[in-house]
C-alpha cells in the first residue's frame, strides 16, 4: 500500500513478497548500513531474518493506524527499492517504552547513496507529521555518521548536540525540526 509519494519516490509498506524480503536482507546484511543502527540482529546473516524483521516492523506499528511506520522507498520510474524511511515514537531509556518524541529516520542501500532519496523521503514523512499537529520531529544519528547528519541538515533540522534520552541511553547526535519557537524551521 502506498503511504506517500513524491516527485521521484513512492513510499509504501514493505511486503512479504520475495523481492521485498530479498531487498530487506540485502540492505540490513551490509555492515556499512548496520554499523550505524546499533540494533540487535544486525547485520543480518540469514535471509530468513528479513521476514522476522518485517514481522517486527508490522507488530511495532500495528496500533498506529498508518500514521507511523517503517516503509520501503521505491523509485517511481524504475520500481527499485532503495531503502527504508521510518516515522515512529522514539523508544526511551527503557527501550520497551516509547516516548512522546517522534523520530524520522532513513536506511538506504549503498547502491542508492548520494541521489537525494533519503532527504526526499524523510522530508515527505516529516512534513506530513508536522501537518498532523506534532510540534517537533527528531532525527538521531550515530556519532561519526556524517552522511546522515548531512541529510538532517538538508531537511532544515537544527543540531542540538548529543543526547542520551532514547534507545536505552545511547549517546546520539540529535537534530530537531520544529513548527514554532526559537530556531523554527520549515521542511523545505
Amino acid at each position: 500500500m502506498t503511504v506517500l509519494s513524491t516527485e521521484r519516490l513512492v513510499l509504501r509498506d514493505w511486503t512479504a513478497d520475495p523481492a521485498d524480503l530479498a531487498r530487506i536482507f540485502d540492505i540490513y546484511s551490509r555492515p556499512e548500513v548496520a554499523r550505524w543502527l546499533n540494533a540487535p540482529g544486525l547485520p543480518m546473516t540469514d535471509p530468513a531474518q528479513a521476514a522476522e524483521r518485517l514481522a517486527t516492523w508490522r507488530e511495532r506499528h500495528a496500533g498506529h493506524g498508518g500514521r507511523y511506520g517503517t516503509w520501503a522507498i521505491e523509485v517511481r520510474d524504475t520500481g527499485v527499492v532503495v531503502g527504508t524511511v521510518l516515522l515512529k515514537p522514539l523508544p526511551g531509556r527503557d527501550e520497551g517504552v516509547p516516548t512522546e518524541d517522534i523520530e524520522v529516520g532513513w536506511h538506504l542501500h549503498p547502491d542508492s547513496w548520494g541521489h537525494g532519496y533519503a532527504t526526499e523521503a524523510a522530508r515527505a514523512v516529516a512534513r506530513r507529521e508536522l501537518a498532523a499537529g506534532t510540534r517537533e520531529v527528531y532525527a538521531v544519528v550515530g556519532p561519526g555518521n556524517a552522511a546522515s547528519m548531512a541529510v538532517a541538515r538538508r531537511l532544515g533540522m537544527t543540531h542540538v548536540g548529543r543526547r542520551t534520552d532514547w534507545y536505552g541511553g545511547e549517546s546520539l547526535e540529535t537534530f530537531v525540526l520544529t513548527v514554532d519557537g526559537v530556531g523554527s524551521r520549515t521542511v523545505g
